[in-house]
């Protein structure tokens, strides 16, 4: 008898129109593993209902009938169902206080949670992510954030005035098309002196990082070391038509606080023993793009200090913060929260401290878009579901019956299963603390 699989529609977000098993490999699936797939019914999913039942699935308004439900962001909590087998980005691994009632009602319901975050192999790779769109969106959405903001500045002509946020070209190729040819332009007619050299610079190293980074490329650019940074303003007869890349590793990040070398296992487990040490790096860069994982117990690399002396000085050179971590008063302390496709930039004036959506007033524009990868939905849905693909069926088909050292889940995916019949697993006891 085969398992009936239900694919959620996506409520948290207007703009959400991921999903995370496509029509194609809906289809692949019910070939290869035997299973029924279930679609809710969702008037703005980029891939449409007549899509998936043309694959071969049923699209019902509701998912009753299946055992095992597949989505992507978090889930009301009057939809969960007893005992059922859920599978979505969860975010409750930090023991995030805005997603503690979700979780409190998953264990009140006796339901299993498998975290795609938390599906890894052996050397805790991760293997099921969106990272590497969010780099890309979130590249496409800066730069052309930067020919608005300086549009705004009095720059109308600027060469980025002409690109479109993400989700309005039809495609990431369609977007890519658009980039080449501003980067064409670039390199014919250079770029307006005041913004030279036009640099940016790439927190982190992992998919989100290089994502941004493949946008980047479109155009003639030119990548240097954070060294060759600090002294590009003094270099003579720089070329007009190159934009410089940076990329910034943990090292440029942080430095120990009683001055001795930097250790990068030290600084992962001791975080404590670091301060702060990107400020020498901010005066140069004209766009940064924040791409990197955070914790609260790491320095900050942007603060609400150091801007406002940047400001009470001079209008700095960086003109545009393309946070694609996203984390509300994180690693850019004055990202207050994620915003939304539909509003999707704000001014943050360090002198007020205050944020104003949209692209006028004084300040420094921030992109932090929540959920950059549905900008690119059908591109990323493919991606996304390609790497799934062979992790469908053993979760649809587990006993989930059985005790947790029994269960018959590839190892990547055990690793994952946060709650078993309602109960925290090993790994995850440690949530019980934020759950008081």
């Amino acid at each position: 008898m085969s398992v009936r699989v239900g694919i959620r529609h996506e409520d948290k977000y207007v703009m959400e129109r991921r999903v995370a098993i496509t029509p194609r490999h809906v289809e692949k699936l019910m070939q290869k593993e035997k299973l029924e797939f279930v679609v809710q019914s969702s008037p703005k999913r980029i891939f449409t209902d007549a899509e998936f039942k043309a694959a071969g699935a049923r699209v019902e308004n509701n998912l009753k009938d299946c055992p095992v439900i597949f989505g992507v962001k978090e889930i009301p909590l009057d939809t969960f169902e007893k005992g059922k087998t859920y599978v979505f980005f969860s975010h409750v691994i930090k023991g995030q206080p805005y997603n503690m009632p979700m979780l409190k009602k998953m264990m009140e319901m006796g339901c299993n949670l498998i975290d795609y975050e938390r599906i890894a192999d052996e050397q805790n790779k991760r293997l099921i992510f969106f990272g590497k769109f969010a780099g890309l969106a979130g590249m496409i959405n800066s730069l052309w954030s930067m020919g608005q903001r300086l549009k705004e500045l009095g720059m109308k002509d600027n060469p980025f005035v002409k690109l479109k946020q993400s989700h309005q070209y039809t495609s990431l190729e369609e977007a890519k098309r658009y980039i080449a040819e501003v980067g064409r332009e670039i390199a014919e007619r250079g770029l307006p002196a005041e913004l030279q050299p036009f640099t940016i610079g790439f927190t982190g190293y992992g998919n989100v990082s290089l994502g941004a980074q493949e946008i980047a490329n479109l155009l003639p650019s030119m990548e240097i070391t954070p060294e060759e940074l600090l002294k590009l303003k003094n270099e003579k007869n720089l070329a007009n038509n190159v934009i410089y890349k940076v990329v910034f590793k943990e090292k440029h990040l942080s430095k120990r606080k009683d001055g001795s070398t930097f250790d990068l296992q030290d600084y992962y487990q001791h975080p404590e023993k670091y301060k702060n040490d990107f400020e020498q790096y901010i005066p140069h860069l004209t766009i940064l793009m924040n791409c990197m994982y955070w914790d609260a117990k790491y320095p900050r690399i942007v603060t609400k200090d150091y801007m406002k002396k940047a400001f009470q000085a001079s209008r700095p050179k960086l003109t545009v913060i393309g946070d694609v971590t996203c984390d509300p008063d994180g690693s850019i302390e004055f990202t207050h929260k994620g915003t939304e496709i539909e509003d999707p930039v704000f001014v943050y004036n360090p002198l007020s401290r205050k944020p104003t959506m949209g692209f006028k007033g004084e300040g420094i524009l921030v992109m932090a878009v929540d959920i950059l990868p549905s900008e690119l939905p059908r591109d990323s849905s493919e991606g996304f579901a390609d790497a799934l693909f062979n992790f469908v069926g053993p979760i649809a088909k587990a006993d989930y019956q059985a005790p947790y050292q029994e269960i018959a889940l590839p190892n990547p995916i055990k690793k994952a299963l946060i709650l078993l019949q309602g109960k925290l697993t090993p790994d995850y006891n440690y949530i019980e603390q934020f759950l008081k």
